[in-house]
């Protein structure tokens, strides 16, 4: 795929010697990434406002946006940075001064003395994340259902990581500006960083979700953790208010005991402090904007992994201490190594076997069971090198076109949108045929194994990361459809 950037919103590119980091810390990097088996797909570092190294796992690419989880929270708290600064709202404004209409009738003395500040730091009172019961509000107004949970504690003296408490902030800028984060967001933020394509997810009522469901590039994540790091100045204007950097990216609230936990550092503004003095954005499976003001560097990616730990670890091992006052000596052994690793990056489609003897035998359509992911039928129609996989359920019929041992990179409709995927095939042997699904604008990736014989078919599905089981239905089974039926 290619890309087109222009040239006057790109971040300006240079070596990692030239802005005093050695290219073989960033070798060390990926080989810590890979020895450890953690699935990145994008990494950007910048150093004294210079890109020194990125590079994408293929088939994840430079111009694809990433959902970014949790990461998006820390934009949603620089739109209220935003609002502070026009004067629409302050951080000790009462939370229910903005909802008389879903606040309870008689509220609680906690839930009065919730500021929009606690909303910020995590410190709600509450004793749970109040996420699911937003879910689950049948008639769709999640500030309501925020408003009717018990807050047991007194405001701002206890941590409990809760994505409800950010959505009642995109759901107060509404209520003063009128507007989406996004459209809020858009002038003040991404337009001047030059980051276009920004999507959000929405509630049922159609506020922007704040906690999570931000999806934009790598380069755009990196941009952002840049603002930040030179004080909300970019390219000398002033966008964002000093103070409120200084105030977002401070410990407001303690969630734990320090130590070796990345987690467990302290908490500000929707953003988490870390070891090293250091403060950071991140999202679940791996999505970071890592700010480092000692090291006047930015570190951005995104990834899949359930052990974000690890990530960081790497990070404060090899890239953290690389970094030094002054310019390098040029390495060109290094530098040569660094330019060939990034060039190979990849998530290589699975394979084992090519084909298999029985392929014009095991094609066609198969009728499958009762299934919790409402799947009717299961189709696979083999070709010389691809496959068709024709699926139909309560949307209807969908196709997605395998590269035998290879990826084929497309669009599909997954949960009502269109995304980016890249699909694939292996067999396993002669009757069991593994297929790999990447939605490469996510983390996430589908493995799909399907044993075939004798006119029936067994379908497993398992996912590489998940907020639940990694299995995402029980064994499925189903029968062949008559090529008349």
């Amino acid at each position: 795929m290619s890309i087109h950037v222009r040239d006057d919103l790109a971040l300006p590119r240079g070596n990692p010697e030239s802005q005093g980091v050695a290219s073989s810390a960033f070798v060390a990097f990926l080989d810590e990434i890979a020895a450890k088996n953690l699935e990145l797909h994008s990494f950007m570092v910048l150093r004294h406002d210079h890109v020194v190294a990125e590079g994408w796992w293929q088939p994840y690419a430079a111009e694809l946006p990433h959902l970014l989880f949790s990461l998006s929270k820390s934009f949603t708290s620089t739109a209220i940075g935003f609002a502070v600064s026009e004067g629409l709202l302050t951080v000790d404004d009462a939370v229910i001064s903005f909802f008389p209409d879903e606040a309870p009738a008689e509220p609680s003395a906690n839930l009065r003395a919730m500021r929009i500040r606690h909303l910020l730091m995590m410190g709600t009172g509450h004793e749970q994340d109040t996420t699911d019961a937003l879910w689950k509000q049948e008639n769709g107004n999640w500030a309501e259902a925020f408003l009717s949970r018990p807050v047991d504690r007194e405001p701002g003296s206890h941590f409990v990581y809760n994505s409800g408490a950010t959505y009642m902030l995109s759901a107060i800028l509404n209520k003063v500006t009128g507007q989406s984060l996004l459209d809020y967001l858009q002038p003040r933020l991404l337009t001047p960083l030059g980051i276009f394509g920004a999507t959000w997810e929405t509630c049922p009522r159609g506020i922007a979700v704040g906690g999570w469901g931000l999806s934009v590039t790598t380069e755009s994540i990196a941009k952002f953790g840049q603002l930040y790091l030179r004080k909300g100045l970019w390219n000398g204007t002033r966008i964002l208010s000093e103070a409120w950097i200084d105030e977002a990216t401070t410990k407001h609230i303690s969630n734990g005991d320090g130590g070796e936990n990345d987690w467990a550092q302290g908490y500000g503004y929707q953003f988490w402090r870390c070891r090293h003095d250091v403060y950071r954005g991140d999202g679940a499976f791996g999505q970071y904007c890592i700010v480092m003001p000692d090291q006047d560097a930015v570190v951005a990616i995104t990834a899949a992994t359930n052990d974000m730990q690890a990530v960081l670890n790497a990070v404060w091992a090899h890239l953290l201490p690389a970094m030094t006052p002054a310019p390098l000596p040029a390495d060109e052994e290094h530098a040569m190594k660094l330019a060939e690793r990034i060039q190979r990056l990849d998530l290589p489609a699975p394979r084992q076997t090519a084909s298999s003897s029985r392929e014009d035998e095991l094609s066609g359509r198969y009728g499958l069971e009762d299934n919790s992911l409402h799947w009717s039928t299961f189709g696979i129609l083999f070709e010389e090198q691809e496959a068709a996989i024709l699926l139909r359920d309560a949307q209807g019929e969908h196709e997605v076109r395998c590269g035998r041992e290879a990826w084929i990179v497309q669009t599909a409709q997954n949960h009502g949108k269109e995304q980016r995927i890249a699909a694939s095939f292996t067999w396993q042997d002669e009757t069991s045929i593994a297929i790999t699904v990447r939605y490469i604008e996510t983390p996430f990736c589908h493995s799909i194994m399907c044993r075939l014989d004798g006119g029936q078919i067994t379908l497993e599905i398992k996912a590489n990361v998940n907020f639940g089981p990694s299995e995402l239905m029980p064994p499925v089974k189903g029968s062949r459809i008559a090529a008349d039926a």
